[in-house]
């Protein structure tokens, strides 16, 4: 059976065991899905690009002639029953969350879990005799536990609780960065990243007299690893780059970023903000010696996040903020320090949300990141070719290895108009610049539609976002 473009419609969602893939195994591409023959009405630029995509298929078979027919088991609507935001209704229909890479939806286990903790636990952690600070400290404790096993890391000492990826960049440079970066030494991000990535090293490089220098791009959106092979020198202090690029979905090559940079003898951040929602992740397998996420792209609460650093680095890390609780002793005359991670949390944390994001990770970890990579990897190949067959529609992004974000701009339409045309239809997508202007500019862009999506969407909502899409094209100016 097959839709009005002709393309394999999708059979139904099996509840059946899990099929497992790892995140950045090379699978045979979609090029001949996404060839001017198979869609002559494409834009000539699409057929130019031709992307390939890592998920489709086994390794070692041959390259398909159409869409797969069979999808992985996953019993997707029973997820989503454990979302109550998605039986919302917008604008008289039900809400489509399809802006996953700017945040994600909530768990009932987790909504739960902060309240119970403000019911129950709510009290400041640390340094008090009574039962609410003990169980206080304890679930904000556990939580820590949990990020370290989540994502491979030694000891809870590498554990640092920040607002979000953003703060934890920050702090990162105005501790290890003011510390090490001096005038004359060099600083390599690359041309996906966020703002994030981008200006705290602006900032640092014009305090130090440091050179801020940039891996270059090639047309779809892969990084140029020779360029990046040819920066290096004794000179470049520090590599920080992304793990999956928000604007574009690329996914970077971290561990051979990494071993080239720490050959070079510079220190390395990988930005996992975007990673970590799809994949399995193991800091000490990367080698990194920061890795930062944010945890409310991971299904948890907004407003915490966190800043892995190897411990024989942060050992040696100046604190950033001065207060309470990373101190082990004050006097008028001085102030000496806890060890890491305290030292590094002054103040009242964000106690209530790390529980939150605790538990947020507990609940991906039972359905499993195997299981959710293939299954997103599934809903990017099923709506990759259908939204790339709208007429005038170029797909923005198209490297080889890809998380599931899908950027694109349509011929005679602002994005922002598609976005809002969307939006009537109850379908939330980003409509912008995505916080990544150097990257959408190197494309010849300011803007552009990015449906991104995660294990509780469904092939359903695709096809209702590619309709609205088809509509949108009939009525615009050729």
């Amino acid at each position: 059976m097959a839709d009005a473009a002709g393309l394999p419609a999708h059979p139904p969602v099996s509840t059946a065991g899990v099929h497992t893939d790892p995140f950045l195994t090379a699978l045979p591409s979609l090029r001949e899905v996404l060839s001017p023959q198979r869609f002559p009405d494409a834009a000539p630029q699409q057929a130019a690009a031709a992307p390939s995509f890592y998920f489709l298929e086994s390794p070692g078979s041959a390259a398909p002639s159409q869409l797969p027919d069979a999808h992985p088991p996953f019993d997707v609507y029973t997820v989503r029953k454990d979302f109550p935001i998605l039986r919302e209704q917008v604008n008289g229909h039900p809400l489509v969350w399809f802006d996953n890479a700017a945040t994600t939806q909530k768990p009932r286990s987790v909504i739960e879990r902060i309240a119970h903790f403000y019911e129950h636990e709510n009290s400041n952690i640390h340094r008090a005799a009574h039962e609410l600070a003990a169980r206080s400290t304890d679930a904000y404790e556990q939580a820590r536990a949990i990020v370290a096993r989540f994502i491979g890391a030694s000891s809870t000492e590498e554990i640092i609780f920040v607002r979000g990826a953003t703060e934890g960049i920050n702090l990162i440079a105005q501790t290890w960065g003011r510390k090490n970066i001096h005038a004359g030494d060099e600083i390599i991000i690359s041309h996906l990243e966020h703002h994030a990535n981008i200006v705290p090293w602006q900032l640092l490089a014009a305090e130090t007299g440091a050179q801020l220098k940039v891996i270059p791009v090639d047309d779809t959106g892969e990084l140029m690893l020779g360029e990046y092979t040819r920066l290096l020198s004794d000179r470049t202090k520090l590599v920080s780059v992304a793990h999956v690029s928000n604007a574009l979905g690329t996914i970077t090559p971290v561990r051979e970023i990494v071993a080239e940079a720490q050959r070079a003898g510079a220190v390395t951040i990988v930005d996992g903000a975007q990673s970590v929602p799809h994949t399995s992740i193991d800091v000490r397998s990367i080698g990194a010696d920061f890795f930062v996420f944010s945890g409310h792209k991971l299904f948890g609460p907004t407003g915490i996040g966190v800043v892995y650093g190897k411990s024989e680095i942060l050992q040696d890390v100046p604190p950033w903020q001065g207060g309470g609780n990373m101190i082990s002793d004050v006097t008028l005359e001085r102030s000496l320090f806890q060890p890491p991670p305290g030292r590094f949390e002054a103040g009242t944390g964000n106690i209530a949300d790390a529980v939150g994001l605790g538990t947020a990770i507990e609940y991906v970890e039972r359905i499993g990141m195997d299981a959710i990579a293939r299954y997103e990897h599934e809903l990017l190949e099923y709506a990759t070719p259908r939204v790339a067959a709208v007429r005038g529609v170029r797909l923005v992004g198209t490297a080889a290895d890809k998380a599931s974000v899908l950027s694109f701009v349509m011929a005679g339409c602002e994005p922002i108009d598609i976005g809002k045309a969307l939006n009537e239809k109850g379908i939330a997508v980003r409509a912008g610049h995505h916080c990544a202007q150097p990257i959408l500019r190197r494309l010849g862009l300011e803007a552009t539609v990015r449906p991104s999506f995660a294990f509780y969407n469904t092939f359903d909502e695709i096809d209702r976002m590619v309709a609205i899409l088809e509509q949108i094209a009939v009525r615009s100016p050729r």
